[in-house]
């Protein structure tokens, strides 16, 4: 009986003319891994120092996709070498097969160090066009959904209130508990750091007033957009992308439905609309953890304490962090619908976009109140 098993790989080296001609045959397949290493090997050798090289595949009886990168990656080290090559007698397969299965050298690095201030300015370079590009896509999102909001007010059919209600109910009412809890704390801290402080020069009755002025203009508000931001925006984020990734989004389009109607403005009224109740809840919760601080490290009573609130804090430090608060919710309501709708078809990519909602929107919510510090003491408010 004879072997119908094709032979292993090899090749004979012959000259034609100018050229060297090397003829394989055998099976170059992964099956003979071992000698197929070595045959591409020695055929690299083969080549080295030749002018012309001319690879002929006449008595090749099976090639597979390993064979092929093997015998390209010879053929590229004689290129690189000085040798003109070239592939003879290849059949349609074959030339498939090498063609997909080109080698390609891996490219070199540059070493690092070599310029730093090149390499700084290109970083720097990247990230402010990153940043100008997000800039755009935001003020781009923006329009597209004040367009839609104008569309909606002179065609109120179009509006979704129990969408709204049903959001309103999971970024404001389910997130109470977490912002009682946030701001108790932070207020019994302030107070308690404030009354130990303000002890050495016998003013620790004034840690009043510095509770009220920090809760009521900044903490309240910032600690809560800071909450909503984690909690709400990464929510939003995961929501849109998961419908990004299932084409829900494309449905709503097919079915002649605008996602930003659909999608966008019941979320982001609803957190208009959930922020300055949030902010309030945080405001009486900061003050009550720094009255019970008070109370237990000075004895300063519940009325006093009130008393002194009422006499030191006008209506305008009341507003103040009331005022911020819808401005709050439109820059993180955005920056989640926005980084939503990046999201592509994999779970890495879910996860990389909810992960730079919640830090973009923690960002730009203490850069916001930056603005905001800025601009009432420009006006003394």
């Amino acid at each position: 009986m004879s072997n119908s098993m094709p032979a292993e790989p090899a090749f004979s080296v012959e000259s034609d003319g100018e050229t060297l001609r090397l003829v394989l045959r055998g099976a170059w397949t992964i099956s003979a891994s071992r000698a197929l290493e070595s045959a591409a090997d020695a055929l690299g050798a083969a080549g080295r120092g030749a002018a012309r090289v001319a690879i002929d595949f006449a008595g090749v009886a099976r090639l597979d996709t390993a064979g092929a990168w093997l015998i390209d990656k010879a053929r590229a080290q004689m290129a690189a070498g000085g040798a003109a090559t070239e592939y003879r007698s290849l059949d349609s397969d074959q030339s498939l097969l090498l063609r997909e299965a080109a080698y390609a050298p891996p490219a070199s690095e540059a070493k690092r160090g070599r310029r730093p201030v090149v390499d700084l300015l290109v970083r720097l370079g990247k990230w402010s066009a990153m940043v100008a590009g997000n800039v755009a896509t935001g003020v781009s999102f923006f329009g597209e959904m004040s367009t839609a909001t104008l569309r909606v007010m002179f065609n109120p059919a179009l509006s979704r209130p129990t969408s709204m209600i049903y959001h309103m109910e999971n970024f404001a009412l389910r997130a109470v508990p977490i912002i009682v809890t946030i701001n108790f704390l932070v207020g019994c801290i302030v107070e308690q750091q404030g009354l130990y402080q303000l002890r050495r020069f016998g003013a620790s009755t004034y840690a009043i007033e510095l509770i009220a002025l920090l809760v009521l203009r900044e903490l309240g508000v910032l600690l809560s957009s800071i909450m909503v931001a984690g909690r709400s925006g990464s929510a939003i984020t995961a929501e849109l992308g998961s419908m990004k990734m299932r084409e829900e989004v494309d449905a709503l389009r097919v079915m002649g439905m605008a996602p930003i109607e659909v999608l966008v403005l019941p979320r982001i009224l609803a957190l208009i609309f959930a922020m300055p109740m949030l902010t309030f809840i945080a405001d009486m919760a900061g003050l009550g953890g720094g009255m019970i601080t008070a109370y237990v490290y000075e004895g300063i009573s519940f009325q006093s304490f009130i008393t002194r609130v009422q006499d030191y804090i006008g209506l305008n430090t009341f507003l103040v962090g009331l005022i911020k608060a819808p401005f709050m919710a439109l820059v993180v309501g955005l920056i989640a619908c926005v980084e939503g709708f990046r999201v592509q078809g994999s779970a890495e990519s879910l996860g990389r976009q909810v992960t730079i909602s919640v830090v973009n929107g923690i960002f730009m919510v203490i850069f916001v109140d930056g603005l905001f510090a800025i601009f009432f003491a420009g006006i003394h408010y």
